[in-house]
């Protein structure tokens, strides 16, 4: 079996180090030589410059494996959302760099989602989906299909195409009208005519160009095969070298084929994009799509880590292609520090969406998600009066499901009126998974520290079972505030250090996301969310 899970794992969650630190620690060194991004609303970064050009990412925050589709004068897209549910958000965009979320595709927990396809066929909407096996009944290693006849929905229940062994699915159609899963490895798998089974096993169909011995890399791994038909031409763009571990790894290379049959000739100037250097912007760049702009010209889509936040996860890149003489793509934008002229043609909008809630609309999968949710997870929310109430469960965060959303900035802070039943404890966390967590939480009598996944001290509460809360995380330096009445604050009595709560210790792929929990016996009433960002 091919998979990521091959990742080199570096120190425990020893060498985590926690407490007090500089901020500018944190931060790369080359990052002043760096161009800053247009703020947006809530102080978010935009990729939009307002000047004709943009500067990566172009979605911010943990949007990896993007899947893009055009459909006419529309593209949309969607990532790996792993065990956050509901999943695969599908996001909506008319000139490929301000994107706004529409949907959230997938409602039922099925496993970890890994690397989806989203395509079209004849009409019809399709999602392709592999999941890891997870510790939520039903969950298990396979590839899945959900499919709908508009964008937005309904999206039907999830088909199981029984593909244990395999991520990373790639839609094709061959010359005959064949249908096509493109598999990791490079394998492949006959679809039927419908798209939702599959006919016969697995097939090896390419053995794909190997980088040199002696480049830094995790593993081979070849995955993320997307393949594209022009000009008579199949091209086959994959990633090697493994989507985490060294920073200089993850890569896209390219292949091509006159046949959906092949066979496939090496791109004579593999790898196509690459990071080589830990001084660049971007890290362990890969798992790319291409796609016609607005104008006719070609962009990719791809991933990677932003220098020095590997806690943010992997960002959505773009990048231009051209076409050379020969018939083979070249991608453009080197480390993708620098502004880039926007595609042609696009009808610009606005960009993400307020990560602020009041709770008067329902945001729940669009911005909101559990992390790992049980069956009849949703039941424990519900929101009225502007607040939202959120039912306990468990005992701690690690055995409980906190309600979750990715964070696209380097620094921001987190806030939130909270309100405790007796019996009850209720906080805010900075989340990576069940095993890695900060932040604090109290129930009416006393505070409850949170760091590496653990409680960590307890100390009085003098508010009783209501108060205001605050988390900054500056840079990866994570300071936690309290306030009675959300305008004077009180310094917590700990500092946190987080660069280090990412994949590469813990595993995962995933992100540090802002959280909200409650366990214990009874109700936790959050108001006011707010969220901001600085530059």
């Amino acid at each position: 079996m091919v998979s990521r899970r091959n990742a080199i794992k570096s120190a425990g969650l020893g060498s985590l180090l926690l407490g007090a630190g500089s901020p500018a620690a944190s931060a790369p060194a080359a990052a002043g030589a760096w161009p800053e991004w247009k703020r947006g609303q809530e102080g978010q970064r935009q990729a939009d410059l307002g000047n004709g050009s943009f500067l990566n990412p172009i979605v911010a925050g943990d949007h990896p494996d993007p899947s893009i589709l055009k459909d006419g004068e529309d593209y949309y897209m969607t990532f790996s959302t792993f065990d956050a549910y509901p999943g695969l958000v599908i996001w909506h965009s008319r000139d490929l760099v301000n994107w706004q979320p529409l949907v959230a595709a997938l409602q039922k927990n099925i496993g970890s989602v890994w690397a989806p396809e989203l395509c079209k066929h004849k009409g019809r909407y399709y999602l392709y989906i592999p999941t890891k096996k997870t510790s939520v009944p039903g969950s298990k290693t396979t590839s899945w299909v959900i499919w709908a006849d508009q964008i937005r929905g309904p999206w039907s229940e999830p088909i199981d195409l029984n593909l244990p062994r395999h991520i990373d699915p790639g839609h094709a159609v061959g010359e005959d009208g064949s249908r096509w899963l493109f598999l990791s490895g490079v394998d492949r798998v006959r679809l039927a005519d419908d798209g939702l089974s599959t006919i016969g096993a697995p097939e090896r169909v390419y053995e794909p160009w190997r980088y040199p011995d002696d480049w830094e890399v995790e593993a081979f791994s070849p995955e993320g095969p997307k393949v594209l038909r022009r000009d008579g031409w199949y091209y086959l763009i994959l990633a090697v070298g493994g989507t985490s571990g060294p920073p200089t790894g993850h890569m896209v290379i390219a292949a091509r084929s006159r046949s959906i049959h092949g066979p496939w000739e090496h791109h004579p100037r593999n790898p196509l994009v690459r990071t080589t250097s830990v001084d660049e912007r971007w890290w362990s760049r890969g798992h790319a799509t291409l796609v016609q702009g607005p104008a006719g010209d070609w962009w990719s889509v791809y991933h990677g880590y932003e220098n020095g936040y590997w806690t943010l996860g992997r960002q959505t890149l773009l990048a231009p292609v051209t076409w050379t003489a020969d018939g083979w793509p070249e991608f453009g934008g080197g480390d993708l520090s620098r502004p880039i002229p926007k595609p042609k043609g696009g009808k610009g909008g606005p960009h993400g969406m307020a990560l602020s809630d009041d709770f008067s609309t329902d945001k729940y999968g669009v911005q909101w998600s559990f992390f790992s949710p049980s069956p009849g997870e949703m039941g424990r929310m519900s929101r009225k009066d502007r607040s939202l109430h959120l039912k306990a469960s468990g005992s701690q965060p690690s055995d409980s499901s906190p309600l979750v959303f990715v964070a696209p900035d380097q620094d921001y802070e987190f806030e939130c009126e909270i309100e405790v039943d007796p019996d009850t404890r209720g906080g805010l966390l900075l989340f990576y998974d069940h095993k890695l967590y900060c932040g604090l939480g109290f129930d009416a009598r006393e505070f409850t520290m949170h760091r590496y996944g653990t409680e960590h001290g307890k100390f009085a509460n003098p508010y009783g079972g209501r108060l205001h809360l605050r988390i900054r995380n500056h840079k990866h330096v994570v300071s936690i505030h309290t306030s009675a009445d959300g305008k004077t604050w009180k310094r917590g009595p700990r500092g946190y250090e987080v660069s280090g709560y990412h994949h590469n210790v813990r595993g995962g792929f995933m992100s540090l996301k802002p959280a909200l929990y409650a366990v214990g016996a009874g109700e936790v009433r959050f108001r006011g969310f707010r969220y901001r960002a600085y530059g």
